[in-house]
Protein backbone atom coordinates (compact mmCIF):
# COMPACT_ATOMS: atom_id res chain seq x y z
CA UNK A 1 0.00 0.00 0.00
CA UNK A 2 1.58 3.63 -0.96
CA UNK A 3 1.31 5.77 2.20
CA UNK A 4 1.58 9.05 0.23
CA UNK A 5 -0.16 11.51 -1.59
CA UNK A 6 -3.84 10.55 -2.63
CA UNK A 7 -5.44 7.79 -3.38
CA UNK A 8 -8.32 4.98 -2.75
CA UNK A 9 -7.82 1.86 -0.66
CA UNK A 10 -10.07 -1.07 -0.22
CA UNK A 11 -9.84 -3.84 2.28
CA UNK A 12 -12.67 -6.67 2.79
CA UNK A 13 -13.65 -9.08 5.87
CA UNK A 14 -15.50 -11.80 6.46
CA UNK A 15 -17.50 -12.97 9.31
CA UNK A 16 -16.93 -15.95 11.67
CA UNK A 17 -19.74 -17.70 9.49
CA UNK A 18 -18.23 -17.43 6.58
CA UNK A 19 -17.56 -21.15 5.54
CA UNK A 20 -13.25 -20.60 5.75
CA UNK A 21 -13.87 -18.75 8.81
CA UNK A 22 -16.01 -21.65 10.48
CA UNK A 23 -12.81 -24.20 9.34
CA UNK A 24 -10.36 -21.86 10.82
CA UNK A 25 -13.03 -21.62 13.78
CA UNK A 26 -12.38 -25.47 14.35
CA UNK A 27 -8.94 -25.95 13.41
CA UNK A 28 -8.50 -23.30 16.36
CA UNK A 29 -10.64 -25.32 18.72
CA UNK A 30 -8.70 -28.37 18.17
CA UNK A 31 -5.51 -26.06 18.82
CA UNK A 32 -6.96 -24.65 22.52
CA UNK A 33 -7.69 -28.78 23.10
CA UNK A 34 -4.70 -29.97 23.36
CA UNK A 35 -2.93 -26.92 24.46
CA UNK A 36 -5.48 -27.28 27.55
CA UNK A 37 -4.39 -30.40 27.92
CA UNK A 38 -0.22 -30.15 27.64
CA UNK A 39 1.02 -26.65 27.18
CA UNK A 40 3.86 -28.57 24.67
CA UNK A 41 1.19 -29.94 22.96
CA UNK A 42 2.47 -30.03 18.86
CA UNK A 43 -0.81 -29.78 16.46
CA UNK A 44 -1.00 -28.70 12.93
CA UNK A 45 -5.03 -28.88 12.45
CA UNK A 46 -6.66 -28.25 8.58
CA UNK A 47 -9.81 -28.23 8.19
CA UNK A 48 -12.90 -28.96 5.42
CA UNK A 49 -16.59 -27.89 5.78
CA UNK A 50 -19.43 -28.31 3.49
CA UNK A 51 -22.48 -29.30 3.51
CA UNK A 52 -23.42 -31.19 6.66
CA UNK A 53 -20.02 -32.70 6.56
CA UNK A 54 -16.37 -31.35 8.50
CA UNK A 55 -13.36 -33.35 8.01
CA UNK A 56 -10.39 -32.74 10.33
CA UNK A 57 -6.53 -34.07 8.68
CA UNK A 58 -3.50 -33.26 10.17
CA UNK A 59 -0.20 -33.79 12.93
CA UNK A 60 -1.17 -33.91 16.42
CA UNK A 61 1.55 -34.81 19.07
CA UNK A 62 -0.46 -34.66 22.64
CA UNK A 63 -2.47 -36.50 25.22
CA UNK A 64 -4.48 -39.38 23.61
CA UNK A 65 -7.36 -38.16 25.88
CA UNK A 66 -7.91 -35.30 23.67
CA UNK A 67 -8.82 -37.23 20.57
CA UNK A 68 -12.08 -38.26 21.92
CA UNK A 69 -13.54 -34.77 22.52
CA UNK A 70 -12.87 -33.64 19.32
CA UNK A 71 -15.68 -34.04 17.39
CA UNK A 72 -18.15 -32.41 20.57
CA UNK A 73 -15.77 -29.59 20.56
CA UNK A 74 -16.07 -29.10 16.79
CA UNK A 75 -20.06 -29.56 17.34
CA UNK A 76 -19.75 -26.82 20.02
CA UNK A 77 -17.76 -24.44 18.02
CA UNK A 78 -20.35 -24.57 15.02
CA UNK A 79 -23.63 -23.96 17.47
CA UNK A 80 -21.50 -20.81 19.08
CA UNK A 81 -21.16 -19.59 15.40
CA UNK A 82 -24.85 -20.27 14.86
CA UNK A 83 -25.69 -23.17 12.77
CA UNK A 84 -28.37 -24.80 12.60
CA UNK A 85 -29.93 -24.99 9.17
CA UNK A 86 -30.74 -27.60 7.03
CA UNK A 87 -27.71 -27.53 4.92
CA UNK A 88 -25.21 -27.19 8.03
CA UNK A 89 -25.92 -27.95 11.47
CA UNK A 90 -24.33 -28.49 14.66
CA UNK A 91 -26.84 -31.20 15.25
CA UNK A 92 -26.49 -33.35 12.49
CA UNK A 93 -23.19 -32.91 10.34
CA UNK A 94 -20.98 -35.80 9.96
CA UNK A 95 -17.68 -34.84 11.78
CA UNK A 96 -15.04 -37.16 11.13
CA UNK A 97 -10.94 -36.83 12.37
CA UNK A 98 -8.32 -38.39 10.47
CA UNK A 99 -5.74 -36.88 12.87
CA UNK A 100 -2.54 -38.76 13.13
CA UNK A 101 0.42 -38.16 15.17
CA UNK A 102 3.49 -35.37 14.22
CA UNK A 103 6.64 -36.51 11.56
CA UNK A 104 9.01 -37.97 13.88
CA UNK A 105 11.35 -36.14 11.14
CA UNK A 106 10.17 -32.74 11.85
CA UNK A 107 10.20 -33.83 15.95
CA UNK A 108 13.88 -34.34 15.78
CA UNK A 109 14.58 -31.08 13.82
CA UNK A 110 12.64 -28.87 15.80
CA UNK A 111 12.34 -30.41 19.77
CA UNK A 112 15.50 -28.49 22.12
CA UNK A 113 17.93 -31.62 23.25
CA UNK A 114 21.37 -31.56 25.27
CA UNK A 115 22.24 -28.04 24.21
CA UNK A 116 20.52 -27.88 21.14
CA UNK A 117 18.04 -25.21 21.46
CA UNK A 118 14.15 -25.66 19.97
CA UNK A 119 14.11 -24.88 16.22
CA UNK A 120 11.66 -22.78 14.37
CA UNK A 121 9.13 -25.55 13.32
CA UNK A 122 9.38 -24.53 9.10
CA UNK A 123 11.30 -22.23 7.02
CA UNK A 124 9.92 -19.34 6.11
CA UNK A 125 9.50 -15.21 6.37
CA UNK A 126 7.22 -13.44 8.36
CA UNK A 127 5.63 -9.60 8.26
CA UNK A 128 4.21 -7.70 11.55
CA UNK A 129 3.17 -4.33 10.42
CA UNK A 130 1.61 -1.00 12.70
CA UNK A 131 0.30 2.37 11.63
CA UNK A 132 -1.39 5.51 12.97
CA UNK A 133 -4.37 5.22 10.98
CA UNK A 134 -6.44 4.03 13.80
CA UNK A 135 -6.03 3.89 18.12
CA UNK A 136 -5.54 0.54 17.35
CA UNK A 137 -2.70 0.99 15.04
CA UNK A 138 -4.48 -0.74 12.32
CA UNK A 139 -4.78 0.08 8.56
CA UNK A 140 -8.19 2.21 8.55
CA UNK A 141 -9.97 -0.07 5.35
CA UNK A 142 -9.19 -3.13 7.40
CA UNK A 143 -10.13 -1.82 10.98
CA UNK A 144 -13.62 -0.41 9.79
CA UNK A 145 -14.13 -4.04 7.53
CA UNK A 146 -14.09 -6.18 10.51
CA UNK A 147 -15.57 -3.43 13.24
CA UNK A 148 -18.35 -3.76 10.14
CA UNK A 149 -18.99 -7.53 11.20
CA UNK A 150 -18.62 -7.38 14.74
CA UNK A 151 -20.74 -5.32 14.99
CA UNK A 152 -23.87 -7.10 12.83
CA UNK A 153 -22.54 -10.14 14.82
CA UNK A 154 -23.53 -9.14 18.30
CA UNK A 155 -26.52 -7.51 16.96
CA UNK A 156 -27.47 -11.00 15.66
CA UNK A 157 -26.33 -13.08 18.64
CA UNK A 158 -27.64 -10.06 21.43
CA UNK A 159 -31.48 -10.60 19.51
CA UNK A 160 -31.04 -6.96 18.67
CA UNK A 161 -33.46 -5.73 16.08
CA UNK A 162 -30.50 -4.44 13.84
CA UNK A 163 -29.96 -8.32 13.35
CA UNK A 164 -33.01 -9.84 13.79
CA UNK A 165 -33.35 -12.12 10.79
CA UNK A 166 -29.37 -12.27 9.77
CA UNK A 167 -27.77 -15.21 9.67
CA UNK A 168 -24.22 -16.09 10.32
CA UNK A 169 -22.34 -15.63 7.03
CA UNK A 170 -21.31 -12.10 6.25
CA UNK A 171 -18.65 -10.18 3.87
CA UNK A 172 -17.83 -6.72 3.96
CA UNK A 173 -15.47 -4.40 2.02
CA UNK A 174 -14.28 -0.78 2.56
CA UNK A 175 -12.95 1.76 0.25
CA UNK A 176 -11.60 4.81 1.86
CA UNK A 177 -10.41 7.84 0.10
CA UNK A 178 -6.85 9.30 1.32
CA UNK A 179 -5.78 12.70 0.83
CA UNK A 180 -1.56 13.33 1.74
CA UNK A 181 -1.28 9.67 3.05
CA UNK A 182 -4.19 9.87 5.76
CA UNK A 183 -7.76 8.16 5.42
CA UNK A 184 -10.70 11.10 5.29
CA UNK A 185 -13.91 9.24 4.40
CA UNK A 186 -15.50 6.04 2.81
CA UNK A 187 -15.79 6.18 -0.83
CA UNK A 188 -17.75 2.81 -1.34
CA UNK A 189 -18.80 0.62 1.11
CA UNK A 190 -20.54 -3.78 0.04
CA UNK A 191 -21.66 -5.86 2.60
CA UNK A 192 -23.40 -9.04 1.81
CA UNK A 193 -25.06 -11.22 5.01
CA UNK A 194 -26.99 -14.18 4.66
CA UNK A 195 -30.44 -13.61 5.97
CA UNK A 196 -33.78 -15.99 7.22
CA UNK A 197 -35.95 -16.51 3.87
CA UNK A 198 -38.71 -13.94 3.17
CA UNK A 199 -36.31 -10.90 4.37
CA UNK A 200 -37.12 -7.37 2.60
CA UNK A 201 -33.96 -6.40 0.99
CA UNK A 202 -35.02 -3.17 1.33
CA UNK A 203 -35.15 -4.22 4.93
CA UNK A 204 -31.87 -5.85 5.56
CA UNK A 205 -30.09 -2.41 3.49
CA UNK A 206 -31.51 -0.06 6.39
CA UNK A 207 -30.41 -2.44 9.15
CA UNK A 208 -26.91 -2.89 7.92
CA UNK A 209 -27.21 0.64 7.08
CA UNK A 210 -27.68 1.81 10.61
CA UNK A 211 -24.92 -0.49 11.29
CA UNK A 212 -22.29 1.24 9.12
CA UNK A 213 -23.06 4.47 10.72
CA UNK A 214 -22.17 3.51 14.36
CA UNK A 215 -19.36 2.03 13.31
CA UNK A 216 -17.40 4.81 10.67
CA UNK A 217 -16.02 8.11 12.42
CA UNK A 218 -18.85 10.90 11.75
CA UNK A 219 -18.74 12.09 8.51
CA UNK A 220 -17.27 9.08 6.74
CA UNK A 221 -20.41 7.60 5.24
CA UNK A 222 -19.69 7.12 1.57
CA UNK A 223 -22.59 8.24 -1.14
CA UNK A 224 -25.84 6.09 -1.22
CA UNK A 225 -25.11 5.19 -4.48
CA UNK A 226 -22.17 3.92 -3.59
CA UNK A 227 -23.65 1.37 -1.01
CA UNK A 228 -24.01 -2.00 -1.58
CA UNK A 229 -26.40 -4.47 0.24
CA UNK A 230 -26.28 -8.02 -0.92
CA UNK A 231 -26.24 -6.50 -4.35
CA UNK A 232 -27.04 -9.64 -6.12
CA UNK A 233 -30.43 -9.94 -3.81
CA UNK A 234 -31.50 -12.85 -2.29
CA UNK A 235 -28.67 -14.47 0.56
CA UNK A 236 -30.43 -17.14 2.13
CA UNK A 237 -27.94 -20.13 1.47
CA UNK A 238 -24.42 -19.52 2.45
CA UNK A 239 -22.07 -20.67 4.88
CA UNK A 240 -20.69 -24.72 4.46
CA UNK A 241 -23.75 -25.12 2.55
CA UNK A 242 -23.41 -22.65 0.00
CA UNK A 243 -19.11 -22.95 -0.22
CA UNK A 244 -16.79 -25.24 1.13
CA UNK A 245 -14.53 -23.89 3.62
CA UNK A 246 -10.81 -24.58 4.23
CA UNK A 247 -8.04 -23.52 6.81
CA UNK A 248 -5.96 -20.52 5.91
CA UNK A 249 -7.26 -19.24 3.06
CA UNK A 250 -7.99 -15.64 4.66
CA UNK A 251 -4.52 -14.60 5.19
CA UNK A 252 -5.46 -11.11 4.11
CA UNK A 253 -8.72 -10.80 6.27
CA UNK A 254 -6.23 -12.66 9.17
CA UNK A 255 -3.88 -9.48 9.31
CA UNK A 256 -3.67 -6.25 7.47
CA UNK A 257 -5.86 -5.64 4.38
CA UNK A 258 -4.00 -5.92 1.86
CA UNK A 259 -2.00 -2.39 3.74
CA UNK A 260 1.67 -4.64 4.25
CA UNK A 261 3.06 -7.55 3.23
CA UNK A 262 2.10 -11.19 4.00
CA UNK A 263 4.13 -14.36 4.50
CA UNK A 264 3.68 -18.10 3.52
CA UNK A 265 1.97 -19.01 5.65
CA UNK A 266 -1.46 -18.97 7.72
CA UNK A 267 -2.07 -18.77 11.38
CA UNK A 268 -5.17 -21.28 12.54
CA UNK A 269 -5.09 -24.40 13.56
CA UNK A 270 -0.95 -24.12 14.02
CA UNK A 271 0.90 -24.05 17.49
CA UNK A 272 3.18 -21.70 18.22
CA UNK A 273 6.15 -23.49 18.00
CA UNK A 274 4.89 -22.76 13.96
CA UNK A 275 7.07 -19.44 13.40
CA UNK A 276 4.19 -19.05 10.63
CA UNK A 277 1.95 -17.98 13.08
CA UNK A 278 3.90 -17.26 16.30
CA UNK A 279 7.33 -14.73 14.43
CA UNK A 280 4.16 -13.47 12.77
CA UNK A 281 2.49 -12.35 16.29
CA UNK A 282 6.28 -11.28 17.41
CA UNK A 283 6.52 -9.07 14.34
CA UNK A 284 3.12 -7.26 14.86
CA UNK A 285 4.40 -6.59 18.63
CA UNK A 286 7.88 -4.65 17.50
CA UNK A 287 6.07 -3.20 14.80
CA UNK A 288 3.55 -1.96 17.02
CA UNK A 289 6.14 -1.11 20.02
CA UNK A 290 7.74 1.19 17.48
CA UNK A 291 4.85 3.18 16.09
CA UNK A 292 3.75 3.46 19.87
CA UNK A 293 7.01 4.48 21.11
CA UNK A 294 6.95 7.83 18.60
CA UNK A 295 9.43 6.55 16.12
CA UNK A 296 7.44 6.27 13.53
CA UNK A 297 3.87 6.12 11.88
CA UNK A 298 4.01 3.41 9.94
CA UNK A 299 6.70 0.10 10.61
CA UNK A 300 6.65 -2.74 8.54
CA UNK A 301 9.16 -5.90 10.10
CA UNK A 302 10.07 -8.93 8.66
CA UNK A 303 11.83 -11.66 10.33
CA UNK A 304 13.09 -14.94 8.62
CA UNK A 305 13.61 -18.57 9.98
CA UNK A 306 14.82 -21.75 8.80
CA UNK A 307 13.41 -25.16 10.06
CA UNK A 308 15.42 -26.58 13.44
CA UNK A 309 17.33 -23.08 13.53
CA UNK A 310 16.27 -21.05 16.77
CA UNK A 311 17.57 -17.65 15.88
CA UNK A 312 16.04 -15.51 12.96
CA UNK A 313 17.86 -15.62 9.79
CA UNK A 314 17.28 -11.96 9.32
CA UNK A 315 15.51 -9.06 10.97
CA UNK A 316 14.21 -5.96 8.30
CA UNK A 317 13.02 -2.95 9.59
CA UNK A 318 11.18 -0.28 7.22
CA UNK A 319 9.30 2.88 8.27
CA UNK A 320 8.60 4.02 4.87
CA UNK A 321 9.68 7.22 5.69
CA UNK A 322 8.32 8.26 8.48
CA UNK A 323 11.04 7.90 11.34
CA UNK A 324 11.84 10.78 13.78
CA UNK A 325 15.21 10.52 13.32
CA UNK A 326 15.57 6.53 13.67
CA UNK A 327 18.26 4.87 11.60
CA UNK A 328 16.25 1.56 10.51
CA UNK A 329 19.23 -1.15 10.70
CA UNK A 330 20.18 0.64 13.69
CA UNK A 331 16.25 -0.26 15.01
CA UNK A 332 16.56 -3.64 13.61
CA UNK A 333 19.62 -4.88 15.20
CA UNK A 334 18.21 -3.42 18.57
CA UNK A 335 15.14 -4.86 18.04
CA UNK A 336 16.97 -8.46 17.69
CA UNK A 337 19.18 -7.18 20.98
CA UNK A 338 15.76 -6.75 23.21
CA UNK A 339 13.75 -9.59 22.60
CA UNK A 340 14.58 -13.19 22.24
CA UNK A 341 13.08 -14.23 19.02
CA UNK A 342 14.34 -17.75 18.92
CA UNK A 343 10.70 -19.75 18.84
CA UNK A 344 11.03 -20.67 22.31
CA UNK A 345 11.49 -16.89 23.60
CA UNK A 346 8.80 -15.59 21.85
CA UNK A 347 6.56 -18.18 23.34
CA UNK A 348 8.05 -17.30 26.24
CA UNK A 349 7.54 -13.53 26.09
CA UNK A 350 3.93 -13.49 24.80
CA UNK A 351 3.09 -16.72 26.63
CA UNK A 352 1.71 -18.07 23.88
CA UNK A 353 1.46 -21.87 25.33
CA UNK A 354 -2.19 -21.00 26.29
CA UNK A 355 -5.28 -22.13 24.69
CA UNK A 356 -5.75 -18.79 23.41
CA UNK A 357 -6.55 -19.12 19.93
CA UNK A 358 -10.29 -19.84 19.36
CA UNK A 359 -10.79 -16.00 19.75
CA UNK A 360 -8.26 -14.93 16.90
CA UNK A 361 -10.21 -17.49 14.24
CA UNK A 362 -12.63 -14.64 13.27
CA UNK A 363 -12.43 -10.54 12.89
CA UNK A 364 -8.70 -10.71 12.47
CA UNK A 365 -5.39 -11.61 14.93
CA UNK A 366 -4.09 -7.93 15.26
CA UNK A 367 -5.71 -5.07 16.08
CA UNK A 368 -7.65 -6.65 18.93
CA UNK A 369 -7.94 -5.59 22.54
CA UNK A 370 -6.61 -7.92 24.88
CA UNK A 371 -8.95 -9.07 27.43
CA UNK A 372 -7.02 -9.38 30.93
CA UNK A 373 -9.35 -12.15 32.64
CA UNK A 374 -7.93 -14.42 29.67
CA UNK A 375 -4.66 -12.83 29.25
CA UNK A 376 -4.85 -12.99 25.53
CA UNK A 377 -3.33 -11.21 22.51
CA UNK A 378 -0.58 -10.36 24.08
CA UNK A 379 1.16 -9.01 21.11
CA UNK A 380 -0.97 -6.06 21.16
CA UNK A 381 0.59 -4.63 24.62
CA UNK A 382 2.94 -1.93 24.17
CA UNK A 383 5.12 -2.82 26.77
CA UNK A 384 7.99 -2.45 25.05
CA UNK A 385 7.64 1.20 24.09
CA UNK A 386 9.23 3.32 26.75
CA UNK A 387 11.88 0.86 26.67
CA UNK A 388 12.71 0.71 23.36
CA UNK A 389 12.94 4.94 23.19
CA UNK A 390 15.11 4.85 26.13
CA UNK A 391 17.69 2.10 24.73
CA UNK A 392 17.55 4.72 21.51
CA UNK A 393 18.29 8.02 23.05
CA UNK A 394 21.44 6.59 24.92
Amino acid sequence: MRNHGDFLFTSESVSEGHPDKVADRISDTVLDAYLEADPEARVACETLVTTNRVILAGEVRGPKAVENTLIDRARQAIKDIGYDQEGFSWKKAEITSFLHAQSADIAVGVDSAGDKDEGAGDQGIMFGFATRETEELMPAPLFYAQSILERIRDYRKQGDARGVGLLPDAKSQVTLRYVDGKPIGATSIVVSTQHAEGMRQNTIREMVRETVREVLPEGWMCPEHEFYVNPTGNFVIGGPDGDAGLTGRKIIVDTYGGAAPHGGGAFSGKDPTKVDRSAAYAARYLAKNVVAAGLADRCTIQLSYAIGVSRPLSVYVDLDGSGKDVDEVRLGSLLNEMVDLSPRGIRERLRLNRPIYTKTSAYGHFGRIPDPALDNFTWENTDLAEQLKSALNR
